[in-house]
C-alpha cells in the first residue's frame, strides 16, 4: 500500500560537476578550463567540467582514445584523488545541515532537505544555500524544490542546465501548467528511478517525457514499471509525496575493497602486501560503522581480456568471533589468500569482503574473552585516531610493505589538501 503525504516540501543540493569543483577549490587556475577525472590506473573518463563536456568528451571514453583533444584544448587531466573529494563531500553535507533538521544523504554530491513547515520564501532560502555552501567550502551546488522528492530530482535538473533560474528553482511557485511544461522537456530517461531498460519498455507505449508519464494509465504502470514502485514514481510526479527521507542510513551487508592493480603482479608476496593493505581499508570502515564481520570473502583473478592464461578463484571463511580488529582480519584474509593462490598466472585484480555485518553492541559477551577484545579496541581506536589526524597510513602493519608497486596507476594525482599534513595547500606571498 502507498502511503501519501500532502504536507511534505523538499529540497534537493547537488554539487556542480563534483569532482572537477573539488580540484578547483584548491586550484583556482582551473576555473574555465576544461577538466576530466580519470578512473581506477587512469583508464576512462569518469567525471568532467562544462569546458570538457563542451568539447564533445563523453563519460566512459578511455583517456587514450581523446589524446588529440586533450592536447589541442589543453586539457586538465587528473586521477581520481578519493580522500579529497570525500572529504569536501563531508564538508558540504555539514553546512546543508544547518539548514534544516531533516536531510537525507543520496550520494557523495547530492543531499534532500526537509523544509515544509519553514515560513520562508524558498527560493530565496534556496539562494541562500546555493551561497552559503560556495562560501564555506567553495563547492558550487544547485538547488530544487518541490512537493515530492522525484520532481525536486527534475526540478534541480532543471535549475542546473537553465541559466535563467541561476542554479535555483521553487516549482511550487507554479501553477499546475507551467510545471507541465517543464516536464514535458524531461525525458524518461532522465527521471529518478527510471533506467534505461524501464524507459525503453515506456517508449513502447509512446511515453517519452515525464509528462507523459505523469498521464499515464495506473493499470499500464503498475504492470510495466514493478509495481508499487512505478506507482510511487508516476504519484510523485503528479504532486503527490510517497518516498519518504531517509534520515538512517541503513545498516550495510557488507564492505567491500577491490582493486585492479597498476601492473600484472605474479609473486604471493606483492599479493599479500595488496591484501593486507585493503582488509585495513575495509575494517576501518567497518570501524567508523561501529560493525564487526562474521564471514570473510577473497577474490583473486587474472586480466580477462588478455590472452594469456587464465585464473579466477574465490574461498570463504566464517569467523570465530565477529570482528573489527584488523590484524584478525588480515591473518584470516591471508589464510584465505593462501588457498587460492597458484603460481604461474599474472594476475591483475585482488579483493577482500566483509559480509554478514552486525553491530558491535550487539555481540554476545564472553566473560573470558571481554578483557582481551578490549584491549584490541582500545588499539584500533588509538590507531584510528592518529591515521585520521596525521594522514593515513601513519601507522599501518608490516605485511602492507612500504613500496605497493602493484598500486594503481594515479599519474595525475592532485593533493589531499584536506587530509594530509604535508600535502597541505601553501600560499607563497
Amino acid at each position: 500500500m502507498i502511503k501519501f503525504n500532502q504536507k511534505e516540501i523538499f529540497a534537493l543540493v547537488d554539487c556542480n560537476n563534483f569532482y572537477a569543483s573539488c580540484e578547483r577549490v584548491f586550484n583556482p587556475a582551473l576555473k574555465n578550463v576544461p577538466v576530466v577525472i580519470l578512473s581506477n590506473n587512469d583508464g576512462c573518463v569518469v567525471a568532467m567540467s562544462n569546458e570538457a563536456k563542451a568539447l564533445g568528451i563523453k563519460i566512459g571514453i578511455p583517456i587514450f582514445q581523446i589524446q588529440n583533444i586533450v592536447k589541442k584544448h589543453n586539457v586538465r587531466v587528473f586521477s581520481s584523488n578519493y580522500a579529497l573529494y570525500g572529504d569536501m563531500s563531508y564538508r558540504v553535507m555539514s553546512v546543508l545541515s544547518s539548514f534544516s533538521p531533516e536531510i537525507e544523504i543520496y550520494s557523495i554530491d547530492e543531499c534532500f532537505l526537509r523544509l515544509d513547515g519553514f515560513r520562508k520564501n524558498l527560493k530565496e532560502y534556496g539562494i541562500e544555500i546555493k551561497k552559503t555552501v560556495e562560501k564555506y567550502t567553495g563547492i558550487p551546488v544547485s538547488v530544487g524544490v518541490a512537493r515530492t522528492k522525484t520532481l525536486a530530482k527534475i526540478t534541480n535538473r532543471i535549475a542546473k542546465k537553465n541559466p535563467i533560474y541561476e542554479g535555483v528553482l521553487d516549482i511550487n511557485q507554479f501553477d499546475e501548467q507551467k510545471i507541465d511544461d517543464l516536464l514535458v522537456k524531461i525525458s524518461v530517461d532522465d527521471i529518478w528511478g527510471i533506467g534505461y531498460r524501464k524507459a525503453k519498455k515506456l517508449k513502447k507505449f509512446r511515453i517519452y517525457n515525464a509528462l507523459q508519464l505523469k498521464k499515464a494509465p495506473e493499470l499500464m504502470v503498475r504492470k510495466n514499471l514493478g509495481g508499487v514502485v512505478g506507482l510511487r514514481i508516476l504519484w510523485e510526479l503528479r504532486g503527490t509525496s510517497c518516498i519518504p527521507l531517509e534520515m538512517i542510513t541503513p545498516d550495510r551487508k557488507q564492505i567491500v575493497c577491490s582493486r585492479s592493480f597498476g601492473k600484472p603482479v605474479a609473486n604471493i608476496e606483492e599479493l599479500t602486501q595488496a591484501l593486507s593493505a585493503y582488509t585495513t581499508r575495509a575494517a576501518e570502515k567497518l570501524r567508523t560503522e561501529q560493525s564487526v564481520a562474521t564471514v570473510i570473502h577473497v577474490s583473486l583473478g587474472t586480466n580477462r581480456f588478455k590472452k594469456e592464461p587464465q585464473y579466477h578463484n574465490n574461498a570463504s571463511l566464517n569467523l570465530p568471533n565477529p570482528t573489527a580488529y584488523t590484524s584478525e582480519l588480515i591473518h584470516y584474509a591471508l589464510f584465505l589468500l593462501k588457498q587460492i593462490y597458484k603460481t604461474g598466472y599474472k594476475y591483475k585484480k585482488i579483493g577482500i569482503m566483509l559480509c554478514e555485518l552486525m553491530p558491535e553492541k550487539d555481540v554476545p559477551t564472553d566473560l573470558f574473552t571481554e578483557k582481551e577484545k578490549e584491549k584490541k579496541r582500545k588499539l584500533m581506536k588509538i590507531i584510528d585516531k592518529i591515521n585520521i589526524k596525521y594522514g593515513k597510513d601513519t601507522i599501518r602493519l608490516g605485511s602492507e610493505g612500504f613500496e605497493h608497486k602493484w598500486a594503481m596507476r594515479r599519474s595525475y594525482l592532485s593533493k589531499r589538501f584536506t587530509t594530509q599534513w604535508k600535502e597541505i595547500l601553501e600560499v607563497h606571498i
